[in-house]
């Protein structure tokens, strides 16, 4: 798949001032007469090409005097009506409070966290306390791992979360997931919680035996299907209450503020088409609604039948399976959930879901390619994010990420038929990104997963996530191959790849360059290390050649050839071309690993490429700042001992 540079992210947009509610129809058409661009909506009804569904935001005017479009209703109000009698709504519309139903509508989390309203002093004390995890409990079923978190403490112990849960979705998941369903409920509390969670340890499907982990998926599908329902339960209750009392005024007590500025309230993200296609096959399994709309559609799109491993495929069997399906990395499609139905490609201001790849969302963001109009207002309500797998994401390009995350929550530019007198406070108050949840989830985990989750998420709930002690994959190296690995000092984050470079050129390229023999396999992880080792090289006049990820084929088949015949004494290898074709570089009797990889079975995939060589030398260059990777490779008690030792020079046998 093709590599793209990266995008600088646009900046966020500045803050505006809380709109005013109106108490009433009349001030309702006073505010919409103050504010123009709030009425601003398309009379016909059009085709949003990205969605490839009808674009009606009409506006329909009720009894009471509000407004309300297809951005929070659906259209076709019969098929979202509760009808009493199947066991939804217990005792037909008298229901008290307006977010959950059943007899713990109180108690649930789900209005619990919606129904609070934190105030300006309280948004800058949270700041401060999700930075302190000041508690723990085991991770059950995550080796060698544990939970910390924020907030309040948790309980180490999983109750029946499901009592939070729909009749329907219920029924369901005890009936689908049979004897599974108790693995699935220690990752849904979490979730139930509303808490936002880092999990970077997660073994992804690719890396088992069987081709699928999903407790992990499911927990967080159910969660989120949970959460859609709660939503439109509200809001269609709500609206029942309204046409069954004509003189009904919306106030500012909490009865009727049951909305967002826009309809959308999950967000997945997601690398590829192939995992896309996984999660969406597996959310319908999960959903009681039996219609589902779209599907050939779906099933052109992103393929009809499971990914199968290729026959005689010289790869390892994760990268078969990584790359087995459509990788392409760029989707965009709406779900809308009614009550009897599920649809795919819905149009994006009538869904409540939206699954993306950050590319995809990144370029609608900007407006496409086509010039269009900026249209990214129906992120502004968006309550749960989840990005799974953000470590093949980081072999892409995470600025597409970042800039997603820097559109979330803001003040729509249009109202997009939303009944503004119904609007939770919260919203108006510009804190919606203080009741967002969002679900990292990584196989491991690297600076800008971590930076991600500091610097943009800010859950009030709090914050949990994965504190792992490693093994290490030394174990894994099949050859007897002295690993000797040299320690540079940096006195800050800013200046660590200078000192990197700066001693490689000083202190290692003068024992390299006069070296007769060549085999030197030259390894970097980044690709702003690639191009400027390789700049360096080419000013030394260096015999060597290079496989990146935006070398041609014919390049790379060139410069492995030399390599391996000696015409070329240097090999530059990235890490992004090793992860896109896990290439086996014969030849190689040197392997100098200028930054460690941040996946750690690559580590003893390149010590195992000196097998050929009967001198084999293997040297790693690593600063007290690569404590991340490093305990992946060498072990979490290890790496301390090389980051806190005073010597500088190590050796693994």
């Amino acid at each position: 798949m093709g590599k793209r540079k990266p995008v600088p992210s646009a900046g966020a947009r500045g803050a505006k001032s809380r709109p005013k509610r109106p108490k009433s129809a009349k001030q309702g058409a006073e505010l919409r007469e103050e504010n123009p661009q709030l009425a601003e909506q398309d009379d016909a009804e059009t085709v949003d090409t990205e969605s490839g569904a009808p674009k009606a935001v009409q506006h329909e005017k009720k009894s009471n005097g509000g407004f309300q479009g297809i951005a929070q209703s659906d259209e076709d109000n019969s098929e979202d009506e509760y009808d009493a009698s199947n066991g939804d709504v217990p005792g037909g519309m008298v229901n008290k409070g307006n977010d959950c139903s059943d007899e713990t509508e109180t108690s649930c989390s789900f209005h619990r966290h919606v129904s609070r309203i934190i105030t300006n002093e309280e948004v800058k004390a949270l700041i401060k306390q999700n930075s302190k995890f000041k508690w723990e409990m085991p991770a059950v079923d995550i080796p060698r791992s544990k939970w910390v978190g924020t907030g309040e403490t948790m309980q180490e112990a999983c109750d029946d979360h499901l009592h939070d849960v729909k009749g329907k979705l219920r029924n369901h998941w005890q009936h689908t997931l049979s004897g599974h369903l108790n693995s699935r409920m220690g990752f849904f509390s979490l979730c139930n919680s509303y808490r936002d969670i880092m999990h970077c340890n997660k073994k992804p499907f690719y890396l088992k035996s069987n081709g699928v982990d999903s407790s992990t998926m499911d927990a967080y599908l159910m969660h989120a299907l949970n959460h859609v329902h709660r939503t439109r339960d509200v809001v269609i209750r709500n609206d029942a209450k309204l046409r069954n009392d004509a003189d009904t005024e919306i106030s500012d007590d909490n009865t009727y503020l049951d909305q967002g500025f826009t309809r959308p309230k999950v967000l997945f993200l997601l690398p590829l088409k192939s995992f896309a296609r996984r999660i969406v096959k597996r959310l319908i399994q999960l959903s009681p609604l039996q219609q589902k709309n779209a599907m050939g559609q779906f099933k052109k799109e992103f393929g009809e039948s499971d990914d199968e491993m290729p026959e005689h495929s010289t790869k390892p069997a994760d990268f078969d399976l990584l790359f087995a399906g459509d990788i392409d990395d760029h989707f965009l499609f709406g779900i809308k959930l009614t009550k009897k139905s599920i649809k795919l490609y819905s149009n994006f201001y009538s869904s409540d879901i939206i699954v993306a790849s950050p590319l995809a969302l990144k370029r609608k963001i900007d407006g496409g390619e086509h010039g269009k109009e900026k249209d990214f207002d129906f992120l502004s309500s968006i309550e749960i994010v989840v990005v799974d797998h953000a470590d093949v994401i980081s072999m892409q390009n995470w600025a597409h990420l970042e800039a997603v995350f820097e559109h979330l929550n803001h003040l729509p530019s249009k109202e997009h038929g939303t009944n503004v007198m119904r609007i939770r406070p919260w919203y108006l108050d510009q804190h919606a990104q203080y009741y967002r949840q969002t679900i990292l989830l990584s196989s491991y985990l690297t600076p800008e997963i971590n930076a991600l989750f500091n610097g943009l998420c800010f859950s009030y709930e709090g914050k949990i996530k994965t504190v792992t002690e490693y093994a290490g994959v030394l174990a894994k190296i099949q050859l007897e191959v002295r690993q000797v690995y040299e320690r540079f000092d940096t006195s800050s984050i800013t200046e660590a790849d200078d000192a990197r470079f700066d001693y490689f050129c000083n202190k290692v390229y003068p024992k390299i360059q006069d070296l007769d023999e060549g085999g030197l396999l030259l390894f970097v992880s980044s690709y702003f290390e690639y191009i400027r080792i390789s700049n360096f090289l080419k000013s030394k006049e260096a015999s060597f050649c290079r496989v990146g990820e935006a070398t041609s084929q014919q390049d790379i088949s060139r410069s492995r050839l030399w390599f391996f015949e000696g015409k070329k004494k240097i090999l530059l290898y990235s890490e992004r071309s090793h992860f896109y074709h896990r290439y086996k570089i014969r030849g190689t009797k040197h392997l100098l690993i200028y930054s460690l990889p941040g996946r750690k079975e690559f580590y003893p995939e390149l010590v195992n490429m000196l097998g050929e060589s009967e001198n084999r030398k293997c040297n790693v260059l690593f600063s007290r700042l690569d404590l991340l990777k490093l305990e992946r490779i060498v072990g979490t008690s290890s790496a301390r001992r090389l980051i806190s030792s005073d010597k500088s020079m190590f050796v693994f046998c």
